[in-house]
């Protein structure tokens, strides 16, 4: 695990300012594209090159089950999840359209499913037989921690081998919900009861008990949530932790991550509590419907790029999210400067 302590190399500046210098050149009033201006010039630090680009994408489905999952706290049972990865390795989900239409490099990674399951093109990496019930016992041990953290710095390994230019982290375990927000109260330090919503869809009494269990265990746990390592051993899922190490491998590798939703977010936010310096690489998709999102967005200082309501995981509002960021390269290397177009400055 000595990898989570690499160094981070901080964007190039000098690129920053190269891009800076060429916005005020373009056909357009100054700063009159507003944050795709912002975005492109990003993009042009991380990537140090005066031409940014997002053309290559991968997203990585990881996939696990929750033993708080037996506590009820979703509206949708446990078995779920395995009939969803089946979904997602036969194309079928949400993400593998948006996958297919961006012509994005989709995968996905069985985690620690309940049960595994025999697929072709299944990615098997698993810290166990899902995470126990963190109502009752730590989610985890200490080593499989290192095996879910492992198994998201593979998933860039492979992003950095096939020279893709963004990486998008999805999930799915049902449950996970539940473990986020125990997450993100942990962090944030805020009661369970201001930021935990319905996840798959439980109504009100629902979410209230859902909010309960998460207080009781916060409690339980709480001599043991010393760090963020701690935190997300005993409150998070194998595929949270997948997707911290996913995070903080992208950005030691100089990859742009385009994080996804509540859950992704909170990934995001253990990210940025283990390694500060990766928060740089972090671009965010969109902002759910999921009551706790916004919080944790407001914690990370973060403007995500779309709001639509949505609130489905797979790194669906990630993807939606793509386009934007392909714009603003265009923009920014393809629209004409005012001496190519023979049009007079201000």
């Amino acid at each position: 695990m000595d990898w989570i302590k690499a160094s981070i190399q901080p964007a190039g500046e000098a690129f920053a300012e190269q891009a800076r210098v060429r916005q005020a050149t373009l056909t357009k009033p100054p700063g009159s594209l507003g944050f795709l201006e912002d975005i492109a010039v990003r993009l042009a630090s991380l990537q140090q090159t005066g031409r940014p680009m997002i053309e290559s994408v991968q997203v990585t489905v990881f996939a696990a089950d929750h033993g708080i999952a037996e506590a009820g706290v979703s509206a949708f049972p446990q078995e779920v999840t395995g009939q969803m990865v089946t979904n997602f390795v036969n194309g079928g989900a949400t993400a593998n359209v948006l996958a297919r239409h961006l012509g994005a490099c989709f995968e996905v990674v069985d985690t620690g499913l309940r049960s595994p399951l025999e697929l072709t093109g299944l990615i098997v990496d698993r810290a166990g037989p899902g995470t126990a019930n963190f109502a009752v016992q730590p989610a985890m041990t200490q080593a499989q921690l290192e095996v879910a953290l492992n198994a998201g710095k593979s998933a860039v390994d492979r992003a950095v081998l096939r020279q893709v230019h963004l990486f998008i982290g999805g999930e799915m375990g049902i449950g996970n919900t539940t473990s986020a927000s125990a997450l993100a109260a942990a962090v944030l330090k805020i009661s369970p009861h201001e930021l935990t919503g319905a996840g798959t869809g439980l109504d009100a009494a629902g979410i209230q008990r859902k909010a309960a269990l998460i207080e009781a265990a916060l409690a339980l746990h709480l001599p043991a949530l010393n760090s963020p390592f701690d935190m997300l051993r005993c409150l998070g899922g194998f595929e949270i932790a997948a997707l911290t190490g996913a995070y903080i491998s992208a950005a030691q590798q100089r990859m742009p991550v385009l994080v996804d939703g509540f859950i992704s977010t909170v990934a995001a936010l253990i990210a940025v509590e283990m390694a500060p310096d990766c928060a740089e690489w972090f671009f965010y998709g969109h902002v759910s419907q999921e009551r706790g999102h916004q919080w944790v967005l407001a914690f990370l200082k973060a403007r995500p790029l779309l709001n639509l309501d949505m609130r489905l995981g797979e790194g669906s509002g990630a993807l939606v999210a793509v386009p934007v960021l392909q714009m603003a390269c265009k923009l920014h290397n393809e629209m004409a400067t005012f001496e190519q177009a023979g049009i007079s400055a201000a």
